[in-house]
């Protein structure tokens, strides 16, 4: 005992000086209990008082007529149950009774005094059992209202009573400590109840014996556990449910199964107690005569306080505080300081390990427990016992902000110890990006390759959650361990840090290759994105198979040609991968070239045809060929004396660069005549518009000169003038006109007009052409274009041609002017004579009589009889044939009404300008049209007066015919 620590991690509360309520009776105090904020005193003279914190008084009440001999202040409901004397009633019962108060219910016994209500009364000591004097005395609260009460006696017996003492509920039993046959009886003790589950035990203590009764069988069955015992008040239980001992040369532990550890504390046990893990102790010492209240830390193998006091009389636990009563009725109120203060006690004397073990015991947060081994961790520093401090650092992962630790390590002679917190770190998974960084370049210094593999390579898998993946393939690709970086990159399925590692670090294209084909396509296609762009220039031919799997998926629908457009929209499309060939157009060719050959429904075959559009028509296409070639002129070049000197080796590279020349323009002619057969081929007969973009075809083909591709757009464009706009601008006279011929034939669809421009085009060439002018002629008369006199004006403005140019095809023009000036001279002839006789016969009409000579009706063909109606016609009618309409000669009107109709249409289309513009636009001889409108009496009409005149005038003349 001498050689454990003394603390004081207990104080005495309320100055040390209280004392027992002057309103608690003068009596003798028999028993004390505690429990639900209150502090229970039983007197000899049958009164139980009630006291609040701090012991004040709050009430008392006569419970016995005589004395309180034993309470218990039950914890689950707020009853009290006493054991005392009352008066007794008969010789033949016990004055000893068992009452029940619930100390919920007051009832007031005159005017200032009150009374729990006693809800149950029964007598101890029946026929059956006995009367003998009480020991001891526990009551265990069962499922309420269940009770279990436990008396022990002077003669070795323990009375038990269960069940609902309230109703009268009850079952009595009794349990036998020393054998019958023992005549020797022993008194009790001490008991405890031990509630395991559905097993309930009952320990018994005498002076002699330690005994256990298992009250879940039936009948109950002893056990006894140790053949020594103890005497009154050294009894009580631990709060893991032991039962504790307290004798002269040591303090016993029991369990079910019998003796448990000892400790040896000298001295006098004359009482015992548990307090929240503490064991208490109040010790006699025989050297100097004055009681020791101890309190034992048994966890921690301290006393954590140590007070010498008067006589005790009782001892309990109540607020938080160790309650002692002396046999004067003074008190002495202990409490425990709180962990901060006790801590600080400890760290003032250095005693770190004491203070681990304190707040472990105790159970404190994690963050108090940390914060205790971060200050010894620190002492230990400051000792320079780097190591130890180290294991308190790693203690305190979690709670402690790890750069605390980190930046006391960071000297080159500590990094073992950095290495190993960082280690821990990571195990826990509490690593950030920077400790991993850390971490591994640790284990570069180091050169410790075996931890860098157990850290990188753990078959645990726990390694693809205890470190940042990006920021340890970062850190192993700076040191050079590109094998690690790999592994974790692959591991974490990081598929672009580990090309990236391959192609950039390590160069191995092949390998990298192989590693995108055993990818899933999605994966895939995303890895050749990124970093297509390395592998087009070193292994472009493998690249472009890759990319024709991810494509096309060689799937049996494009094995035969036929591929679906719901199947290849799932498959990435050659136009996502376009920005991988930026510097290797010849690469994108090809590969662009094999697909469209495989798949001919490509859903972007639009954009992969422009694409090829202009690699094809590109006069500038690079070739490594070519470029090596240069890279080679280049070495060869050496600058001396500020100036370049070309040595002797430059005549042998002439050659060579002629034949890339020619090559070059070889290869240049190659890609336009595909280049026009795409332009063909993507635009089928029986598709309006191409796949392709016409405006982006047209522009490549203006941009790079290409005359072909030009011609064949705006011929499938019907854009005839912007195709003899290329002859000439290339002064192709015989190609312009053959152009012209095809696509100036009317006949065919053609547009003439052509001949016209390219009339005008010589006209202005000024150089002689007079045998194109002659083809041209020759068409123009054909089709009588224009008239002579505009071919003549246009081609005087040529000063190199002459009259003989033309002067066939004028004699021509003139014999046939001729001709037409003799045809329309006999016209007007006879049209004179028809309208001087038609005159005449008019005159006749108005200035001489008719005479009508037929004899025989027209209609009926009968003899003519009154009444009969004459028309100016000549045709005689009877009345009866005509009907109702007699203004008009039945054979006559439908040839007149003709006349009317044919007029009437003729007044119609005067007023419609738009067909009349455009009958003079689209005929070869306007001045025919506009003639036409005068010779049909419609243009002259100008006014509306003169127009309604003339037509009641011709009302008139045909009413009056």
């Amino acid at each position: 005992m001498y050689q454990w620590r003394k603390f004081e991690f207990f104080e005495e509360k309320y100055g040390g000086k209280s004392s027992i309520p002057e309103d608690v009776t003068a009596g003798k105090i028999e028993c004390c209990s505690s429990g639900r904020g209150k502090v229970v005193i039983g007197c000899d003279d049958g009164t139980v008082s009630l006291l609040d914190r701090g012991l004040k008084f709050n009430f008392s009440f006569q419970s016995h007529s005589s004395s309180v001999l034993f309470l218990q202040h039950l914890k689950q409901r707020n009853f009290l149950v006493t054991v005392g004397e009352d008066e007794q009633i008969s010789p033949q019962q016990s004055a000893m009774c068992l009452k029940v108060f619930d100390l919920d219910k007051m009832q007031s016994e005159g005017t200032s005094a009150i009374t729990p209500d006693c809800i149950g009364i029964l007598r101890i000591f029946t026929n059956q059992f006995p009367e003998a004097n009480i020991t001891s005395f526990l009551v265990l609260e069962e499922a309420p209202p269940i009770l279990l009460i436990a008396i022990g006696l002077d003669n070795g017996c323990i009375y038990c009573i269960k069940g609902d003492i309230a109703r009268e509920r009850i079952t009595r039993f009794k349990l036998q400590v020393d054998n019958v046959s023992d005549k020797s009886h022993s008194s009790i003790t001490g008991l405890g109840f031990k509630v395991d589950g559905q097993a309930l035990q009952l320990f018994a203590v005498t002076p002699d014996s330690v005994s256990m009764f298992s009250l879940h069988n039936q009948p109950p069955r002893r056990q006894t556990l140790d053949q020594i015992g103890c005497n009154f008040n050294g009894v009580t239980m631990s709060d893991r449910s032991e039962l504790i001992l307290g004798r002269p040369e040591a303090v016993y532990f029991y369990e079910v199964d019998g003796r448990g550890p000892c400790w040896a504390f000298e001295g006098e046990k004359k009482f015992v107690g548990w307090f929240r893990g503490y064991l208490l102790c109040v010790i006699a010492d025989q050297r100097t005569g004055k009681d020791t209240f101890n309190v034992y830390d048994l966890k921690n193998r301290l006393i954590a306080h140590s007070l010498v006091v008067k006589e005790v009389s009782h001892m309990l636990c109540e607020w938080g505080n160790i309650i002692l009563i002396m046999t004067d009725k003074s008190t002495l109120c202990i409490g425990e300081k709180d962990m901060e203060s006790k801590l600080d006690m400890l760290f003032k004397k250095n005693l770190y390990t004491v203070a681990i073990n304190l707040v472990q015991s105790q159970q404190a947060d994690a963050a108090a427990t940390a914060e205790v081994l971060r200050k010894y961790g620190d002492h230990l520093y400051s000792k320079q016992d780097y190591d130890e401090a180290m294991a308190q650092y790693i203690s305190t992962i979690g709670h402690l902000e790890p750069s605390y630790v980190i930046q006391k390590f960071l000297d080159a002679q500590r990094i073992h110890n950095l290495t190993n917190y960082l280690e821990k770190l990571h195990e826990k998974g509490l690593a950030s990006k920077d400790h991993t960084t850390l971490l591994l370049n640790c284990y570069t210094k180091l050169k410790d390759v075996e931890k860098l593999n157990v850290f990188i390579k753990s078959e645990d898998g726990a390694g693809e959650h205890k470190f940042d993946v990006e920021t340890a393939i970062r850190v192993c690709r700076a040191a050079n361990y590109h094998e690690h970086a790999m592994y974790v990159a692959k591991k974490a399925g990081r598929h672009e840090l580990y090309l990236k590692i391959l192609l950039e670090d390590l160069g191995r294209y092949e390998e990298a290759l192989q590693y995108i084909s055993s990818l899933e396509p999605s994966q895939a296609g995303v890895t050749v994105k990124e970093y297509g762009k390395i592998l087009i220039e070193h292994k472009p031919v493998k690249t472009i198979e890759i990319l024709m799997r991810l494509c096309t998926e060689d799937g049996e629908s494009t094995r035969s040609g036929s591929s679906s457009s719901a199947y290849l929209t799932m498959l990435p499309s050659p136009v996502d991968f376009l920005n991988i060939f930026i510097h290797h157009p010849p690469s994108l060719m090809d590969f662009l070239e094999k697909y469209t050959d495989r798949v001919k429904d490509s859903p972007a075959q639009v954009e992969i045809h422009n694409t090829l559009l202009e690699l094809y028509l590109s006069n500038d296409l690079n070739f490594p060929s070519i470029s090596q070639a240069s890279n080679g002129v280049d070495h060869t070049i050496k600058a001396r004396s500020g100036s370049l000197v070309i040595p002797k080796a430059e005549s042998k590279l002439k050659p060579s660069a002629a034949r890339n020349d020619t090559y070059k323009e070889r290869d240049c002619m190659e890609r336009r005549e595909k280049g026009l057969r795409l332009l063909e081929s993507a635009w089928p007969s029986d598709l309006e518009q191409p796949l392709y973009d016409v405006d982006l075809a047209i522009i490549l083909c203006e941009m790079n000169a290409f005359k072909e591709g030009l011609l064949y757009l705006y011929e499938k464009m019907k854009l005839y003038k912007e195709v003899i706009a290329c002859y000439m601008q290339s002064q192709d006279h015989e190609g312009l006109i053959a152009c012209c011929k095809r696509l100036g034939d009317s006949g065919k669809g053609g547009d003439p007009s052509l001949w016209v421009d390219l009339l005008n085009y010589f006209g202005e060439l000024g150089e002689d052409c007079s045998k194109e002018v002659k083809d041209v002629l020759t068409y123009i008369e054909r089709d009588d274009i224009l008239p002579p006199i505009i071919v003549l004006q246009t081609l005087s403005r040529n000063p190199c041609l002459t009259l003989s140019v033309i002067k066939d095809y004028i004699a021509r023009k003139l014999e046939q002017e001729s001709k037409l000036i003799e045809e329309d001279r006999r016209a007007i002839e006879k049209y004179q004579e028809d309208t001087l006789t038609m005159r005449k016969e008019i005159q006749d009409l108005r200035t001489n009589a008719r005479i009508f000579q037929l004899s025989k009706c027209t209609a009926c063909t009968f003899t003519l009889d009154l009444p009969a109606v004459h028309f100016m016609c000549m045709h005689s009618f009877h009345q009866r044939c005509l009907g109702d309409n007699e203004k008009e000669c039945p054979e006559c009107a439908p040839e007149y009404r003709s006349v009317l109709e044919t007029k009437r249409s003729l007044e119609q289309n005067s007023k419609d300008e738009d067909r009349f513009f455009q009958q003079v636009k689209s005929s070869r001889d306007g001045f025919s049209v506009i003639a036409e409108y005068f010779g049909k009496g419609i243009i002259s009409k100008t006014s509306n007066g003169s127009t309604g005149t003339g037509r009641s005038g011709g009302t008139s003349s045909s009413s009056g015919f």
